[in-house]
């Protein structure tokens, strides 16, 4: 006779996940970050001859780069995006979240969920251009990083890295055109096999998944129809990644080496691609482990590519916590007072309705 009774999920507690979280991070920090640190300092001389100018135009590249990103979700979210103002805060307090918890784009992506639908944005509209926000923007990553990788490998030589980072990339790409082909042209057999399964499994309403399914393929045909926001998602998200590398670019200089943009996009795609396997949060340790590395293979003097990779670091990967901290603070203890969604319309910027 089986048992019909429901199985019980284990889920921690709260604090026991929380002193998880925080005890990986200190470990990562004290195995991976501190012993960069102790070879930057034997190199700390090099900071005599910064170049203020350079570091605040580093500062002003990632700046930048995080607004591309705000207005890559604005773009996906069409045409029920929020203000910039508010989006801005989303952002941040996500990009904290996702530095802080291993796996944290998933925890990000539930609070931009929620934060989102109490701004006024329709949960499917939500849901899926958070979506694609995620997934387009490592596509976008990946087909950067392959096409530098075409350049620098006949003049470079080849990496076994690069190998699974290009194989990764591959089944990205399949994954996500795979999906977008078979939503918008099987979306009649995708919904029968949908509610073939569905009928299956206990609890589940098939004619929701219905639903859901025809509310996403709605949303997948609105942004392909929409060249003009399908080509401005593309350039936010590869202004974001291009941006973000700029700024590393910007802080090699700064300590005295200067290396082909090439060069630098395989050394930042590489490390990037491997920072989205989540062991630790934002990739901590192991971007700066590959980038370090790499940039040594390409000629940067180690204590340069040390140096040069901290300071980036902690512009693009510490100052967004705190940061991220107040702007969520800011979400929780001031409701916006007109919640309605920014609607956009087709021949020009953003207007509040």
């Amino acid at each position: 006779m089986s048992d019909a009774t429901p199985k019980k999920h284990l889920t921690l507690p709260r604090e026991i996940r929380l002193i998880l979280s925080l005890g990986s991070l200190i470990f990562v920090f004290e195995y991976f970050v501190l012993p960069q640190f102790s070879s930057a300092r034997r190199s700390v001389h090099l900071l005599g001859a910064l170049n203020p100018l350079l570091v605040v135009l580093a500062v002003a590249l990632e700046i930048v780069a995080i607004y591309s990103y705000v207005e890559l979700t604005r773009t996906v979210l069409y045409p029920h995006a929020p203000s910039l103002y508010n989006t801005v805060r989303v952002t941040l307090a996500g990009h904290a979240i996702s530095h802080v918890v291993p796996g944290g784009t998933a925890p990000a992506g539930a609070l931009s969920y929620r934060i989102f639908s109490e701004l006024g944005v329709p949960r499917e509209t939500s849901a899926f251009g958070l979506a694609v926000l995620g997934t387009g923007s490592a596509v976008v990553l990946n087909v950067l990083f392959w096409m530098a990788l075409v350049v620098s490998i006949p003049l470079r030589g080849f990496n076994p890295a690069y190998g699974f980072a290009a194989l990764a990339g591959v089944f990205l790409l399949l994954a996500f055109f795979g999906t977008i082909l078979l939503i918008t042209r099987g979306q009649r057999h995708a919904d029968l096999w949908l509610r073939a399964v569905a009928r299956r499994i206990p609890a589940i309403d098939p004619d929701k998944i219905s639903t859901q399914l025809a509310k996403v393929a709605g949303r997948v045909t609105l942004l392909i129809n929409n060249r003009r926001k399908l080509w401005w998602a593309f350039t936010w998200a590869t202004l974001n990644w291009v941006l973000d590398a700029a700024c590393l670019w910007v802080f090699l200089w700064s300590f005295g080496s200067v290396i082909s943009p090439i060069d630098l996009l395989v050394a930042y795609g590489l490390a990037n691609i491997f920072a989205a396997i989540p062991i630790t949060p934002g990739g901590l340790g192991v971007v700066e482990g590959v980038l370090i590395a790499t940039l040594q293979g390409f000629g940067v003097p180690a204590s340069q590519a040390i140096l040069a990779v901290l300071a980036y670091r902690l512009l693009n990967f510490w100052l967004p916590i705190p940061i991220g901290g107040v702007a969520y603070a800011s979400l929780q203890w001031r409701r916006p007072a007109d919640p309605s969604p920014t609607v956009t319309t087709e021949n020009g910027p953003a207007l509040d309705a």
